[in-house]
């Protein structure tokens, strides 16, 4: 027993155990997926978002469709708002925190990074997911 009976320890074991096991899913193809829209309350901010994974099992489970919805709502109350995706995606002067989506704080719990609910649910469901492509509309932008 690795954590000898410690209950905290035992759980940062399994986090890591988990974390690293979605590392090694990272290739997998995502041919499934969802689309999921947002319109923030007022009308006046509105986001659709495509989330990919690699069944349609895991993208018919409430908890990947409640996932979706938390990610279009983070990119709708996001100010400012993110416009890429990955820092890769960037142009090289970009602020990967203020505009890429995976490096961004989650607007419901700061403490974790986009990028860091997304391998957790890779952990969990034990599938690959992508957050292939968004876009934010708000009343009066260009």
């Amino acid at each position: 027993m690795q954590s000898n009976g410690h209950i905290e320890q035992a759980i940062g074991l399994l986090r890591q155990k988990g974390l690293a096991q979605a590392g090694k899913k990272a290739d997998r193809v995502t041919g499934q997926g969802a689309i999921c829209s947002y319109i923030h309350s007022g009308g006046s901010v509105g986001v659709l978002i495509e989330i990919n994974c690699e069944t349609d099992f895991v993208a018919r489970n409430d908890e990947f469709q409640s996932f979706a919805r938390d990610i279009a709502i983070h990119i709708a109350g996001s100010v400012p708002s993110p416009r890429y995706v990955r820092k890769e995606e960037a142009p090289p002067d970009a602020i990967a925190k203020e505009s890429c989506l995976m490096e961004m704080p989650f607007i419901k719990d700061p403490s974790v990074t986009i990028g860091d609910m997304v391998t957790q649910k890779i952990a969990k469901m034990g599938e690959n997911i992508v957050i292939r492509r968004f876009i934010r509309y708000q009343l009066g932008e260009a």
